[in-house]
């Protein structure tokens, strides 16, 4: 009987319950919002995105537009309702949150072959399961994998960026530019001078940060905050130097003033919430800093002085695991084979890493059920980032830490090419027509 419990409607569990109904699947779905909240999301919807409204490039020749067009080919279900809810960010999918959360919500309630249950699930027995419980997975549902794996659990923590109302911006200050023109002018920037910016780093330096709590404490095995580089705190990267975000997440190169053609020192890109443009997320300023911090500190932004805030930036714990040494390579647990591992908990980061996941554990479940086939990565060419994503989470490393897509990932070309730009275009093609080959 084609009957499967997924544990956690985030991206991924909504991706694989998807999946599966479609090719007639009785999915029982569990997910333990909104009776019981994470300390970061804020609706009971499934898929809501909390970090960030941005599901990154679409441009085949970025390596997370490549993974895009690969997940496309393997007919995956969310990508196409976020780009029915995408509002303007130049070549990045970014979308309204709400509505695609809502969106996904709708079809999975919708579906005849999806049984929702709104309760958490802290036991896991002999039916076949998917666990999608993400980053912010229950401490319940730690526990009990815990007793599977032992120490191989590990964790990290994560920060949000705030998110300012609109008609709070000084429009004297703040231009519209995307960076070197590239696209539409999507992004609002906000300029700073020399002593503004050092102004700011110093502030940053200063101000106070949240500190561990019980739980997060009691299970991180330094105390000390640890980060996805991408994910690091603003404040965390103005302590590596002063001139660590000028260089970085500041970095005022291709902004230009239309204005005026004066280049500022550095600056802050403002990103669209929703397509009416009436909030704003701080691209790159994820926090951990107080919230009374946070209206001091970020109000020293050129045009942001009197910012309201629709939302603060927080710091919350996630979770993820030594896959490769506790999974088989179709993403089932070595030690319990009838549960599988989807989501950033299997050891991907990022959104569409996420959903790409839940596609991939859909057909391995499927293919052990219905073709009695156990699927290895070997399923995807090496040439593609979606066949590399699966190897990583699979073949055992020293130090293993979750990955997202990037060229790193893929083998060289036969040819040397110099040309970075025309390199990546070349590794795009060759994926494209391998993953074509293979389906």
């Amino acid at each position: 009987m084609k009957a499967i419990k997924i544990v956690g409607a985030g991206l991924a569990g909504s991706e694989a319950a998807l999946q599966l109904a479609a090719r007639g699947w009785q999915v029982d779905l569990y997910e333990m919002r909104p009776g019981k909240m994470t300390s970061a999301h804020e609706t009971g919807n499934f898929a809501e995105l909390v970090c960030s409204n941005s599901l990154k490039s679409i441009l085949p020749s970025t390596a997370s537009g490549l993974l895009k067009e690969e997940m496309k080919l393997l007919g995956c279900r969310l990508l196409p309702v976020a780009e029915k809810f995408r509002v303007p960010a130049g070549n990045a999918l970014a979308v309204n949150r709400e509505q695609f959360a809502a969106s996904v919500t709708r079809l999975i309630a919708e579906n005849p072959n999806i049984r929702i249950h709104r309760q958490e699930v802290s036991q896991l027995d002999d039916e076949l399961t998917i666990i999608a419980t993400g980053p912010l997975s229950s401490e319940n549902m730690t526990e009990e994998l815990l007793k599977l794996i032992g120490n191989e659990h590990l964790y990290f923590f994560d920060a949000i960026a705030p998110i300012v109302d609109a008609e709070s911006f000084d429009q004297k200050i703040i231009y519209r530019k995307t960076r070197y023109d590239k696209g539409e002018a999507d992004y609002l920037n906000c300029p700073f001078n020399k002593e503004q910016y050092y102004d700011f780093v110093e502030a940053l330096n200063l101000a106070s940060k949240h500190e561990a709590k019980e739980f997060e404490a009691k299970y991180f095995r330094n105390i000390d905050f640890n980060f996805y580089e991408n994910c690091t705190p603003i404040e965390e990267l103005s302590r590596r130097g002063k001139e660590t975000l000028r260089f970085g997440v500041m970095r005022p190169v291709g902004l230009e003033d239309p204005k005026t053609g004066n280049k500022p020192y550095a600056v802050i890109q403002l990103r669209a919430e929703n397509k009416a443009g009436t909030s704003f997320n701080l691209v790159g300023c994820q926090t951990m800093l107080k919230y009374g911090e946070q209206k001091r500190v970020f109000r020293k932004v050129p045009g942001l002085e009197k910012a309201e805030f629709q939302r603060y930036g927080s710091i919350h714990r996630n979770t993820y695991l030594n896959s490769p040494r506790i999974m088989n390579e179709d993403l089932s647990l070595k030690a319990k084979g009838n549960i599988f591992i989807a989501g950033q908990l299997s050891g991907v980061e990022g959104y569409v890493e996420s959903i790409l996941s839940g596609l991939l554990v859909a057909e391995v479940v499927s293919a052990r059920i219905e073709k009695d086939l156990v699927l290895s990565p070997d399923f995807l060419p090496e040439t593609t980032v979606s066949g590399q994503l699966w190897r990583h989470m699979v073949k055992e490393v020293e130090n293993f830490q979750p990955m997202n897509a990037n060229f790193g990932l893929l083998p060289e070309l036969e040819e040397k090419i110099k040309d970075k730009k025309k390199k990546k275009d070349l590794l795009a093609a060759r994926s494209i027509k391998d993953l074509h080959k293979k389906l």
